[in-house]
């Protein structure tokens, strides 16, 4: 893919690889749109980087999606990448009676229906384009289940099963779909799970994002940066061995 000249909308830019992709990909040359649920980080990203656009909007609202849709295409009409990175990863106790029913699906909300939605809102207008890219960015957690943190894994999981069956309904157009499988990172996601995880093992955003950038101009359809590429192969050589260090954590919070 060629990276430069683009119109991209990157959902999440704030912070963390959103924010790495925005910083990456307007060196290149590229115009980049970026959203966010809070105006005043949005704020704050245009003041480091004067050259990006924002738009307030959340995922996770349907009519936000529109409407965001909307302004977007009336302003950049030549948009031709999506990139759907926005998400929450919370710790959750599934015996915690205190979290409501429309609490406990807010990850899917943001994870997965949020990416879902985008592409079906905006699938038409990049069909459209001569070429065309989406980005999902999964996890290696879409591979393995980390027990802590059920809901965003599952999110993760059905977002990666969603793309590979994007990618083979879009074969005959001018879309390519790509998947950015992360490992564990040093951005605010895993500010929460410190106590859960080996710091060493998390993987600079900045560096991870190069390696996505260079798989997009590789055309590396699905990216697994890092550690990812080790959970891709323990989670078929050995799931269970993989499965109970990942499980860990959950005694720890029980027993609190």
């Amino acid at each position: 893919m060629n990276l430069q000249n683009n119109t991209i909308l990157i959902t999440g830019g704030t912070s963390g690889f959103g924010l790495e992709f925005t910083k990456q990909l307007l060196d290149l040359g590229n115009t980049v749109i970026i959203t966010g649920r809070n105006q005043a980080k949005l704020d704050q990203t245009r003041k480091l980087y004067p050259k990006v656009y924002t738009f307030q909007s959340d995922v996770s609202d349907p009519k936000a999606i529109i409407d965001l849709y909307q302004k977007v295409i009336a302003r950049f009409p030549d948009l031709n990448f999506l990139i759907n990175n926005a998400g929450e990863m919370r710790k959750i106790n599934l015996h915690d009676t205190s979290i409501d029913l429309e609490n406990i699906t807010r990850e899917i909300d943001i994870n997965l229906s949020g990416p879902v939605r985008m592409i079906q809102q905006f699938l038409p207008h990049l069909t459209a384009q001569k070429k065309a890219a989406i980005m999902n960015v999964t996890s290696g957690l879409a591979l393995i289940p980390f027990p802590i943190s059920p809901i965003y894994g599952a999110t993760k999981s059905g977002l990666h099963s969603y793309t590979k069956s994007l990618r083979v309904q879009l074969k005959n157009t001018g879309i390519k779909v790509f998947e950015l499988v992360a490992p564990a990172a040093k951005t605010p996601l895993n500010n929460p799970f410190e106590a859960d995880v080996n710091k060493k093992s998390l993987m600079d955003a900045n560096k991870l994002i190069a390696v996505a950038i260079k798989g997009l101009a590789n055309d590396k359809l699905e990216i697994y940066p890092g550690f990812a590429k080790v959970i891709k192969v323990l989670s078929k050589m050995a799931p269970n061995f993989l499965f109970k260090q990942l499980s860990k954590p959950v005694d720890k919070m029980i027993a609190a």
